[in-house]
């Protein structure tokens, strides 16, 4: 039973309809994942589901008496409340021991101040918060609006098996595709305001997109034969006036009119990197602490170059306290950190830094370099903007306008455009969609300089990473070659579990392959086989090239076989009038859906015979 349906839901913003006609029911129990680029309007959907927002067409149907628990983006704190009353208040009218419910929940999260206010808490603290409360509220349907972002690998996989286990509705968007693939059961994809529902996992979902483009890529190559072909008839003039040449006219207009499929653009990245010396970048003895508790303990290691470096461990034990030191924003209580004259950095920092909200999205670049090198050359500011999906009408808008995920893009590219060789990267993935982080994980792949990363993304980890570094408590490090999954293989075998590696691992910065390709172990030849005589002994002559020409039946096919699409057509038309009709009476109407299917199934079949013969009837003419 559908817990909620969306009908015919429209969304204009200024002049763009970000969503279009747009409907989907959800049925309960269901774990939906909403994905989509940047600036397609996943947020706002979560919003028109919720009811914190109005659609300008169109209709959210929910079951009555449903009961939502919804975790936004952009949250309202009370500043003066402390988190263990924040986070209890959603359940103290339901549950005797809320206080208790709520520290568990917190203490999973990784607050362990309960007393604390809530002002004095980071920003991913206060998502963390906020995510605890969320899960706390009694309800049916759980609306998550990237629940990943600010939590650690471990609470990633606590969440995952929380929501698995979960009796309601999850309806969420993140990023995380790994996660996409272990919680969801179905995929719905914004794309150029279009909403495509697939049942399916990520992984599944990836080869049910590719089947629905090539359809939709194969449909209109069909499109574009017949409409050669009617042209070709068109232009040698109509026969006579007859039902039949009208008809034809018609789906020639039809034809003319339809448009091709459209899909998404990806982001184009490219810089050129600074040439790199002998030199890279050396820790030497980093030692840095925060008052009794020692964040990194006399660490030294020497970067080499083109290596990708990720550290991870715990939110909280200072992988971006190390970063920052590297990148020269933090200072360390003892050792050295040294770069090499020809290193030029690039830090990603894991907060956006304060951009001016009404500052036009193309002098922010333009504030950097008006010209942007790249492999092929120079290109504008307003050029590498096109490249960043960031069209000519979005460039002269006010910074303030865009989404989260469009200001960071924007703040990545202007990370890029400095031609760094050594890039500083602290979660770079939170809020980027899936098309460019997979954008961004061949350019990092191909990337000539050295990457130095801290991420939770465990699928962008397995897809960029040659080395981890995981704290190991007490500001130390251990270290192990290979991506994410390689690395929890090797935690597996030194805490004495199975060996985990075989089919289905992802191993270090790669990604699954495939066979390769290659000729058949048979080749067959186009020709025919030389013929040697007949059984008489008598020789055979080569009596040259046949002319084309209809077979007694194709003549008369060709002849009739318009009158027969035409009868199917009128008939398709004539069944969905019918359909309007009995729309209540469901009996009637499943008997007419059938044949309806069994007739359109005819039609198609036809039309690829009536192509066929066309053309056979071209190169006839043509002799």
């Amino acid at each position: 039973m559908n817990i909620l349906n969306i009908e015919h839901v429209s969304k204009l913003y200024g002049d763009k309809w970000i969503f279009d006609d747009i409907s989907c029911g959800i049925q309960e129990g269901e774990k939906v994942g909403i994905i989509g680029i940047n600036g397609t309007g996943k947020t706002t959907l979560l919003r028109i589901i919720s009811g914190d927002e109005e659609p300008d067409k169109g209709q959210v149907v929910r079951q009555n008496g449903v009961k939502l628990a919804i975790l936004s983006q952009n949250s309202d704190f009370p500043e003066d409340e402390t988190v263990l009353s924040y986070v209890a208040s959603a359940i103290r009218q339901e549950e005797w021991d809320a206080d208790n419910e709520a520290k568990s929940m917190l203490n999973t999260l990784g607050i362990t101040e309960h007393g604390a206010k809530l002002g004095s808490l980071s920003g991913g603290q206060k998502k963390r918060a906020a995510l605890a409360r969320t899960l706390l509220v009694p309800s049916d349907v759980l609306i998550l609006d990237e629940p990943t972002n600010h939590l650690d690998e471990a609470m990633i996989n606590w969440l995952e098996n929380y929501l698995r286990r979960y009796r309601g509705t999850v309806i969420l968007v993140t990023h995380d595709r790994y996660f996409l693939d272990q919680v969801t059961n179905q995929i719905l994809e914004i794309s150029r305001g279009k909403l495509y529902s697939y049942e399916a996992n990520y992984s599944r979902f990836l080869e049910l997109k590719a089947q629905r483009e090539e359809m939709e890529l194969a449909t209109e190559r069909k499109r574009q034969s017949i409409l050669r072909i009617e042209l070709s008839w068109a232009a040698r003039g109509c026969r006579a006036r007859t039902t039949k040449q009208r008809a034809r006219l018609e789906r020639l207009e039809a034809l003319k009119a339809g448009r091709a499929p459209e899909f998404d653009k990806t982001v184009e990245l490219d810089s050129v990197e600074t040439r790199m010396g002998k030199k890279t970048v050396e820790l030497h003895g980093i030692t840095k602490s925060y008052g009794d508790r020692k964040i990194v303990d006399d660490f030294s290691y020497t970067f080499l170059k083109n290596q990708t470096v990720a550290f991870v461990g715990p939110n909280g034990c200072g992988k971006s306290t190390l970063l920052k030191m590297i990148a020269g924003k933090v200072e360390p209580d003892s050792g050295t950190v040294e770069l090499g004259e020809t290193i030029r950095l690039g830090y990603f920092a894991q907060e956006i830094p304060e951009m001016d909200e009404n500052q036009r999205v193309i002098d922010y670049v333009k504030d950097i370099a008006e010209y942007i090198p790249t492999r092929d050359g120079r290109i504008s500011a307003s050029q590498m903007l096109e490249r960043f999906l960031f069209t000519p009408d979005m460039q002269y808008n006010p910074i303030g306008k865009l989404s989260g995920g469009e200001k960071r893009r924007l703040y990545l590219l202007s990370v890029l455009q400095t031609g760094p060789n050594v890039l500083i990267m602290d979660e770079v993935s939170n809020e980027l969609d899936i098309p460019t982080l997979a954008i961004l994980e061949d350019y990092l792949n191909s990337f000539i300089g050295i990457v130095i990363l801290v991420s939770h993304d465990r699928y962008f980890l397995d897809n960029t990473v040659d080395w981890i570094f995981a704290f190991d408590g007490d500001g130390h490090f251990r270290q192990y070659e290979g991506g994410y999954t390689d690395y929890l293989e090797a935690r597996k075998r030194e805490q004495g579990g199975a060996d985990a590696s075989g089919p289905g691992s992802i191993g270090a910065g790669k990604r699954p392959g495939g066979i390769s390709g290659g000729k058949s172990a048979v080749d067959k030849t186009d020709g025919k086989a030389e013929e040697k005589g007949n059984s008489g002994g008598k020789p055979t002559w080569d009596k040259g090239e046949r002319k084309l020409k209809f077979t007694y039946k194709e003549q008369k096919e060709y002849e009739t076989i318009e009158d027969d699409i035409a009868a199917l057509e009128e008939k398709l038309e004539e069944l969905e009038k019918d359909m309007e009709l009995h729309a209540s009476e469901y009996a009637r109407l499943t008997e007419l859906s059938g044949e309806k299917e069994r007739t359109q199934a005819a039609l198609d079949e036809k039309m690829e015979r009536w192509m066929y013969l066309e053309e056979l009837a071209a190169k006839i003419a043509a002799q």
